[in-house]
């Protein structure tokens, strides 16, 4: 079911955390919710869920106000980024989520042997659930909600904490137990691979005021302004029409246009290839030689060129 928040305000020791004029989330779709650390990506998931409420404004899950009996928490699942079990087995853990919100004991069982078996966390079900590694208890966490199989399920950084292997394994898997349990799924994350792997549509959220929004590809190609093209992993250089965002990748050594002269600072071995770190100007610049290019030493000005690349708005 939709999720819509329309003129929400949030604040906190009179600072504005949220300030959201018009915001919809779509029936079916999976939003990741994107920005960088305090940008009040939590605060918008916690208002959803109805555990925060906001001075103003009205936040909708399928038509219904948050706050109401037949609104959410109900038609809401979240999965907290610090995962926060009771003691006793997984298991219970999982029991007494179902429970809480109402499943019968006849249908638990089942629940949970869909949700572990697809979490790949059967093997764990009947150990001490504050005894589980990182990726373990993030699996847990995310079935503990997915179970739930809520018509908004609400994901808050879900790869945090865990160690590389894990985050890929889970990366890897956290689409397909989308599609199989959760119908209309928003995701927080600071990280951009993660919201790109993870979800169709992305919101940009700075300072708690919506900076974009839209398909993650129209996003990407097309970003507002300059804080939203650098967060999302563009160089920003000076252009004569405006600043000129560049894609990551998107620098070639050689003669282009538009040109800049970088001056190489440091060439860093990646094993498969180097990368030369640098300044264009006052602006710092990771630029990724393609085979067969020449290695500069560090301290030589080389001409650089942006195969492609987006014109700003002027500030």
């Amino acid at each position: 079911m939709d999720v819509t928040l329309q003129g929400v305000l949030v604040t906190r020791g009179g600072r504005t955390v949220l300030d959201v004029s018009d915001l919809s989330f779509l029936h079916g779709t999976t939003t990741a919710v994107f920005g960088p650390n305090g940008s009040g990506k939590t605060t918008l998931l916690r208002v959803v869920a109805g555990l925060d409420r906001p001075e103003r404004g009205s936040v909708r899950v399928g038509g219904v106000p948050v706050g109401r009996p037949d609104g959410s928490p109900r038609m809401v699942a979240i999965a907290f980024q610090e995962q926060v079990f009771l003691g006793g087995t997984v298991r219970r853990n999982l029991e007494l989520a179902l429970d809480l919100r109402g499943i019968g004991p006849a249908d638990r069982p089942s629940r949970i042997a869909e949700a572990v078996d697809e979490c790949g966390i059967t093997a764990v079900l009947d150990r001490p659930a504050r005894q589980l590694s990182g990726g373990e208890a993030q699996r847990v966490n995310l079935a503990r909600a997915l179970a739930l199989r809520a018509p908004v399920t609400l994901l808050d950084e879900p790869l945090s904490g865990i160690d590389r292997i894990a985050r890929t394994q889970l990366l890897d898997d956290l689409p397909r137990l989308l599609a199989t349990f959760a119908t209309t799924t928003i995701l927080v994350t600071h990280d951009r691979e993660e919201a790109f792997r993870l979800a169709e549509h992305l919101v940009v959220l700075v300072d708690g005021v919506v900076r974009a929004a839209g398909s993650t590809g129209a996003v990407f190609r097309a970003p507002p302004d300059r804080m939203v093209a650098e967060l999302l992993g563009y160089t920003v250089l000076p252009g004569d029409a405006g600043p000129i965002a560049v894609p990551p990748g998107g620098l070639r050594l050689g003669e282009r246009t538009p040109g800049f002269a970088l001056r190489v600072e440091r060439v860093v071995d990646m094993g498969n290839h180097p990368h030369l770190l640098g300044r264009v100007g006052d602006v710092r610049v990771d630029l990724r030689l393609a085979a067969g290019d020449p290695v500069p030493a560090p301290g030589e000005v080389v001409q650089v060129g942006a195969a492609s690349y987006v014109v700003l708005r002027r500030p």
